[in-house]
């Protein structure tokens, strides 16, 4: 068990969050309770993920968990796409973005590879 705030990916998956929070409310009123809010869950999904697996007793549950932020950081890539084709963002919001999110996917992908292997040398 490890505390989540002191993990780079945690925090810039956080930061992440509140941009997409900002940025949704700019959305017509009646995407409100559609691409919004699914916009809002999978952006949250991502550090809520970490901190909980952080909080696991086993690597492997924390792996598993790692691999849940995965799947929502792909969700919110797809989801900036689709608000960027629909002009919600503009073409420099999506960009931003599009690297933000890549670099916390890969931050992902790294920390899985670490926290399987020290499996491994256990």
């Amino acid at each position: 068990m490890q505390d989540f705030r002191k993990l780079q990916v945690w925090s810039k998956s956080h930061e992440f969050a509140i941009l997409v929070y900002k940025i949704v409310g700019t959305f017509p009123q009646f995407e409100t309770f559609g691409l919004a809010s699914q916009m809002r869950r999978s952006a949250y999904s991502i550090p809520t993920n970490i901190a909980e697996g952080a909080g696991r007793k086993t690597n492997a549950d924390f792996a598993q968990f790692l691999h849940i932020a995965l799947g929502s950081a792909n969700e919110i890539d797809y989801q900036l796409l689709l608000a960027k084709d629909l002009k919600y963002i503009d073409i420099d919001i999506y960009n931003d973005m599009y690297r933000v999110i890549g670099e916390i996917k890969g931050m992902l992908i790294s920390l899985i590879n670490t926290v399987k292997n020290s499996d491994k040398q256990s």
